[in-house]
């Protein structure tokens, strides 16, 4: 608002800038999804590193490869994963009784819990206040180890302190419930309760390309497995370790599709160049799915659980890790191939290929991983399932592909001020300005081919892509294009943003 002038001299005014800063979205956030023996359920849970990992869902399981995936993940650069553990119908949740009045229980399935327990001591100074301990017994550890404590507990439902309420909020191991209106707390323990239940509360150890971790995946719509990706933050890429089923990674793509997100799979572990070429695998490659891209072979690598003995894993846990690292040193316009691809922690590779071998799975969009003596063992292919030779799609390319993902993702955030504002010259005016500041700035990062701006990138929003009808509607029309890194043809990009009309 203008200043009032009322007497003579200098007055200052303060303007505000004429762009709006877009902010480029985060490019390398994973979601793993697999089976666990412990961790949460029924949420995806963001971990930001292997021993947070380790912590929350109890790091590598000798009864899949879900924990060492996840390792694989980080060891390759990865920084950000959120986690969705998969459980069978028949995992069981460990509980006990405290003093007849209060029943704890775990707050997740699994038989950890086993090794928990719980005491209770009646406050010294307020007998309708206790305390209570959650303490863990390693097997053959000389004392338990209190793990959790809280102070101060009530038994009165309302109060601020509430036994129940405050072990929901605050606790990561258990849950309490009162039994019969109990309103004096439970007396003092002399040992730890310890948790208990059936002889096997961590249920069936669910396999990927096995009926039940397709069914507890979800892939086909429901509120668990991949769907719990919905309530959790900005996720960019999507590791399903070892799912394999054709049918269910063109769900997974269509999920990705939907969230502008990026799958990252792989062939079968037993697959080979034969059967990729021309044998049963071959139905798994040839498909537009173009935020898709997949890999072969597995990889092998030491295992922790077996004195480091070679074992084999599937290779999209690794190569997640190349994207984020590459996204983080170069930008998500760089493929994430090449002599900067390197694997870390691979001892070798399954299947060992020729330079033809390559060729001819490349050109069918199987980005293939490959071993040399100068560089070791590295990513050697970055098409998307939509890269067959023969399919001609704009989106042949990962980086191609998620670049275009990112600037999808950014500018429609970056737009969202203009809602509501009026539909005119001035707003279209001001999203160029801040559009084109944030193409630019691209520009001079490397994203685009083309020595001069106009080369590499345009933007759009005026009458010619706004009609009066679209004006009466309240929808303002961007269209803004760019020129690939790979190629010197323009991928447009339409963005409707609606807004009230001006």
């Amino acid at each position: 608002m203008p200043m009032i002038r009322t007497y003579p001299g200098v007055f200052i005014e303060e303007a505000p800038g004429g762009v709006r800063a877009i902010d480029g979205v985060a490019t390398s956030i994973a979601a793993f999804i697999g089976w666990t023996a412990r961790g949460p359920v029924g949420k995806a849970t963001l971990v930001q590193g292997w021993p947070e990992y380790e912590r929350v869902f109890g790091g590598r399981d000798g009864r899949n490869s879900f924990g060492h995936s996840v390792s694989h993940f980080f060891e390759n650069g990865g920084r950000q994963a959120y986690i969705v553990r998969l459980v069978a119908s028949d995992a069981g949740t460990a509980g006990t009784i405290v003093g007849g009045v209060l029943q704890v229980t775990a707050r997740n399935p699994g038989d950890w819990a086993k090794a928990h327990g719980v005491t209770t001591t009646i406050d010294a100074n307020d007998a309708t206040r206790f305390r209570l301990q959650v303490v863990h017994r390693p097997p053959g550890a000389a004392a338990d180890i209190v793990a959790e404590s809280f102070d101060k507990l009530s038994m009165t439902v309302g109060e601020p302190r509430n036994v129940v309420k405050v072990l929901e909020g605050e606790s990561s191991l258990v849950r309490a419930k009162i039994l019969g209106g109990a309103t004096a707390p439970p007396a003092n323990t002399t040992a730890p309760r310890m948790l208990a239940g059936g002889a096997n509360l961590d249920g069936t150890v669910l396999q990927p390309d096995t009926g039940a971790f397709e069914s507890a995946l979800q892939a086909d719509g429901g509120t668990g497995g991949v769907n719990l990706l919905d309530g959790a933050g900005r996720v960019n890429l999507l590791c399903v370790p070892g799912e394999t089923s054709l049918a269910v990674l063109s769900k997974l793509e269509g999920f990705c599709r939907a969230r502008r997100a990026f799958l990252v799979a792989d062939t079968p572990q037993a697959a080979t160049f034969d059967s990729l070429r021309s044998g049963p695998d071959r139905a798994t490659i040839g498909h537009d799915l173009p935020n898709a891209a997949l890999y072969f072979p597995w990889v092998q690598a030491p295992d922790p659980l077996q004195g480091n003995r070679i074992a084999e894993f599937p290779p999209s846990p690794l190569v997640t890790g190349v994207y984020a690292r590459t996204d983080a040193q170069r930008g998500v316009w760089k493929a994430p191939a090449g002599m900067e691809g390197s694997l870390t922690g691979v001892a070798g590779l399954r299947t060992t290929l020729t330079d033809s071998q390559n060729g001819e799975l490349n050109m069918r969009a199987v980005n293939c991983l490959r071993s040399f003596p100068r560089f070791g063992n590295v990513v050697w292919g970055a098409r998307t399932l939509s890269g067959d030779d023969e399919a001609r799609s704009d989106w042949k390319y990962v980086p191609v592909r998620r670049l275009a993902l990112f600037i999808e993702e950014s500018l429609t955030r970056g737009t969202e001020w203009a809602v509501f504002e009026p539909n005119g010259e001035p707003l279209w005016a001001r999203l160029r300005l801040d559009i084109g500041s944030f193409m630019q700035s691209l520009f001079r990062q490397g994203a685009f081919s083309g020595a001069r701006a106009q080369d590499a990138y345009f933007v759009n929003c005026d009458r010619s892509t706004t009609t009066q009808n679209d004006i009466d509607n309240g929808i303002v029309n961007i269209v803004v294009g760019f020129a690939p890194v790979q190629s010197a043809e323009f991928v447009v990009i339409t963005i409707r943003q609606s807004v009230l009309p001006g």
